[in-house]
């Protein structure tokens, strides 16, 4: 015994349009499995390893600019003007421990850049 089914054309033309967008999707998917695959973008860039790591070897108090003092921690422009004042009237830093003479500068702040600055190799001691 067979039994009829009714559809209606909208019926029909929802299953078309259901039918044409499950082969569209098919035929993309197979295209982009023939194209191989996306497409890849290699740089080289040379770069030398120390660039990647920032330089944290002591620098000398007797060479560093009024701007690379105040990029040192704790020290900031006004301080770091004193410090360039102070070198100015007394002469290059003959010891790290000098810069307690500087207005702003305590035994904690030395502390803290103690392993950030140095004097020139010969001037120590003098």
């Amino acid at each position: 015994m067979t039994k009829k089914v009714n559809v209606t054309k909208s019926e029909v033309l929802l299953l078309a349009v259901t039918a044409a967008f499950l082969c569209g999707l098919l035929v993309l998917s197979c295209r982009d499995r023939a194209a191989g695959p996306g497409i890849t973008v290699e740089t080289a860039v040379d770069v030398p390893p120390e660039a990647l790591t920032p330089d944290f070897s002591p620098r000398d108090l007797n060479a560093m600019t009024v701007e690379e003092l105040a990029e040192l921690p704790g020290i900031g422009p006004a301080l770091a003007e004193r410090i360039a004042a102070y070198r100015t009237e007394h002469g290059p830093f003959r010891t790290v421990e000098e810069l307690l003479e500087v207005s702003g500068i305590g035994e904690k702040k030395l502390e803290d850049l103690r392993d950030r600055v140095t004097v020139a190799a010969g001037e120590e001691g003098e």
